[in-house]
């Protein structure tokens, strides 16, 4: 599991995944959104802008993100 320390009200998911170094680029991350490989608190989501807030959980390639 990895946890990630959020710094403001929120983070875009795509931007959270490449944070977390789980895709190369932006690109790739819009890809795997798009793709429904990402699940947010239990249930896939296509929303490429989603803001991911404290206390959200993203699964993805069997990768937890905690935010905290």
């Amino acid at each position: 599991m990895i946890e990630f320390k959020l710094e403001g009200e929120f983070i875009p998911l795509i931007q959270l995944l490449k944070a977390t170094a789980l895709v190369q680029s932006g690109g790739e991350a819009q890809t795997v959104v798009e793709d429904g490989l990402v699940k947010y608190n239990g249930k896939v989501d296509y929303r490429k802008r989603l803001k991911v807030r404290v206390g959200d959980v993203i699964d993805f390639m069997g990768n937890k993100i905690t935010v905290i």
